[in-house]
């Protein structure tokens, strides 16, 4: 028997984002990104840890744990005969609209429904969740247009109830009163791949400490969406015509007409080329195609969806004006600068300009790069973070999604141009609070000398800052001597960053790290980034461009007495693939390179290890006592090689300009 097609709160919240992504999705012909992003992954597991710490703080509650659309929906319907009870994962359907609710508190004719999210709230009530005009926030809106769906799924199907809607959030203003509160929620499949959340230790109400989630009442909010008067404009005619309408045509899996536009820049429904060669279905294609008439041959036109950061991409698509040739010089902003290097609007007229007339050639200001360069102080300092900040925290006396540094690396240059691999942190012991070691190894590996600290973007002086917070709060971590060398460490990271908002009192560093992105926004395009700043794109870039760096780095010197490493041996960085450089972060090795599959089926941690989304999780998953001393081990010695190729792109980074600002 063919499986009912209800519109469900996940595909009528996707129908918000795009009602065309409604024919794709859960088609294997149609290719998700959005299934294998770390990141992505990364945040629904913290979803599922906060759903399940939810759940605890209700006691008592059923689970529903029939996955059936008519077995769960009659096992809640025997549940919701009695006077009083609790429900996880209630199952309500009204004509082919199909919910499951996160949790149900039922006591007598009135129903408290309580949905979960793993997103921070540090206000009061649901005006805090409205901007300074009184209407819905941006960022608030698909969290409650989420539980309007479902307060009127509950209503149509139960009019007799007094139905009393709630967002539960991870409240930014409580501290956990017990230590490993995180750890005692473990994110698993189950044979059928389904993901669920296991329980270890105790987790009794007194073993949980001190809430840290806040119930918010939002039936005012909910009303308005209900009734078209909410003011985030996510629909366009009224709430329950439009519901019917998404739910109609996913039931006829009929195709609404796309409405293109910038959103479609990330949307996950499209291709690599090698999934079209293998016959998957482009669903980003195919609503061009359907929209605008586009051939094959038009996608591989340079495109306005294309141009960084540019802001009027609608407008232009609007105009009819879909590809970078279409653009004049006033579809662009003013080009004033206070200062020396390219504005925005001059990187995007360099974009456009290059893409349009197939100009390969790179743009690099070397005088005014040189006269940065010239205020360097070697010896050259290059340093990255890995972080994690997650809902539910590790260690007693943390905020939600309190900020936790638990690596750096560290590396070199001297006046010679010697580069060495010099230091790195990590911590990989469960339980245990890093942040001020963190600093204080920081500190130790970086006062020996006054030369220039570069770091990739804003994350590390956030990060910093962030640290700073913690040393002058009252907070510190166990086993933490209070105010052992605060007052040092807090002179140290003032000395080298400057402060963000929320810091007490503003202040820039004497020796203020130096944003390598900011330089590269500012002296340096080339075209093989793609308009793209990501270090990861602007690394294999620089070798492709650099005849230079090809030749020296071709040969395994990395790790060798020419370059010391403490995480990579006689280690060759170029290889070619079809003419062009393999993207270093590529030749990283698997986590457990060499290991059987029966082995790895007995490990936690995803194998693949190649950006900060796949880091940050494992990290957390080395916060569980679960893992083995073995895939601790190699966990360890993944995040700190791939720590160590972040800084040493940048490196790389600064090697090619410096080659380049002194050619004759």
């Amino acid at each position: 028997m063919e499986k009912p097609r209800y519109l469900t709160k996940s595909r009528f919240k996707l129908a918000l984002e795009c009602e065309t992504k409604l024919l794709y999705t859960g088609k294997p012909e149609y290719p998700d990104k959005k299934v294998d992003d770390p990141f992505l992954e990364s945040l629904a597991e913290g979803g599922f840890q906060v759903g399940e710490l939810a759940k605890l703080y209700h006691p008592g509650g059923v689970m529903i744990e029939e996955r059936d659309y008519a077995r769960s929906l009659e096992r809640t319907h025997e549940l919701m005969n009695r006077d009083n009870v609790i429900i996880f994962e209630a199952a309500f359907r009204y004509g082919n609209l199909f919910i499951r609710t996160d949790i149900l508190v039922k006591e007598g004719t009135r129903v408290d429904l309580l949905e979960v999210k793993a997103k921070s709230f540090s206000g009061n009530d649901s005006q805090d969740l409205t901007d300074t005009h009184g209407r819905i926030g941006k960022n608030w809106a698909p969290y409650l247009y989420d539980v309007a769906f479902q307060y009127y799924v509950l209503t149509s199907a139960f009019p007799q109830f007094d139905v009393r809607p709630y967002l539960v959030l991870a409240d930014k203003n409580s501290i956990t009163t017990v230590n490993g509160l995180n750890q005692k929620f473990h994110v698993v499949r189950d044979q059928s791949g389904r993901v669920k959340t296991v329980t270890s230790g105790d987790v009794t109400p007194p073993a949980l400490g001190d809430e840290i989630l806040v119930k918010v009442y939002i039936g005012d909010l909910v009303e308005r969406i209900l009734q078209g008067t909410d003011g985030a404009g996510l629909i366009n005619q009224p709430f329950h015509e439009q519901v019917q309408f998404w739910a109609d045509h996913y039931e006829r899996d009929e195709k609404l007409r796309p409405a293109v536009g910038k959103k479609c820049r990330d949307c996950e429904f499209c291709c690599t080329d090698e999934e079209r060669s293998r016959g998957k279905r482009d669903g980003f294609r195919e609503c061009w195609k359907s929209a605008l008439h586009f051939t094959d041959s038009d996608f591989d036109k340079p495109s306005v969806l294309d141009i960084w950061n540019y802001r009027a991409k609608d407008t232009r698509i609007g105009e009819g004006k879909y590809f970078m040739s279409d653009l004049k010089d006033h579809d662009f902003g003013n080009s004033a600068q206070s200062g020396n290097g390219m504005t925005m609007t001059d990187r995007q007229r360099i974009q456009v300009a290059k893409a349009v007339n197939n100009d390969n050639t790179m743009v690099l200001l070397k005088d005014e790069l040189k006269a940065e360069m010239d205020t360097w102080k070697f010896p050259l300092h290059f340093i990255d973070f890995e972080t994690s900040a997650v809902a539910i925290p590790f260690n007693q006396g943390m905020h939600p999604y309190e900020t936790v540094a638990f690596q750096f690396s560290h590396h070199v240059v001297d006046s010679n141009g010697n580069i060495v691999h010099y230091g790195q942190y990590i911590n990989a012991e469960p339980g245990r609070f890093p942040n001020f070691e963190f600093v204080r190894e920081l500190k130790r590996q970086l006062e020996k000398d006054g030369g220039t600290i570069f770091r990739y973007a804003a994350h590390e002086n956030s990060v910093l800052n962030a640290i700073c917070r913690q040393l002058l709060g009252s907070w510190h971590g166990e086993g933490t001597p209070k105010n052992f060398d605060t007052d040092e460490l807090l002179g140290f990271i003032m000395s080298i960053t400057r402060s963000t908002q929320g810091q007490a009192n503003a202040w820039q560093g004497e020796r203020c790290m130096v944003d390598l992105c900011e330089m590269v926004k500012g002296y340096y395009y080339d075209p093989y980034t793609g308009g793209s700043n990501s270090i990861k794109q602007v690394l294999p870039a620089v070798l492709n461009r650099s005849q230079y760096l090809q030749e020296k780095y071709s040969e395994p010197i990395y790790g060798s007495p020419a370059i010391p490493s403490l995480n990579f041996r006689d280690q060759a960085w170029i290889r070619k693939e079809n003419g062009q450089i393999v993207n270093p972060y590529k030749l990283l090795p698997p986590l457990f390179e060499g290991l059987d599959e029966e082995r790895l089926n007995e490990f936690i941690t995803d194998p693949e290890l190649a950006e900060g989304g796949a880091a940050m999780m494992a990290y957390a998953k080395m916060q569980f006592t679960e893992m083995t001393d073995e895939e601790r081990t190699h966990v360890t010695e993944g995040l700190l090689r791939y720590c160590e190729l972040d800084t040493f792109a940048m490196v790389l980074i600064w090697e090619f300009w410096n080659q380049e600002i002194n050619k004759s």
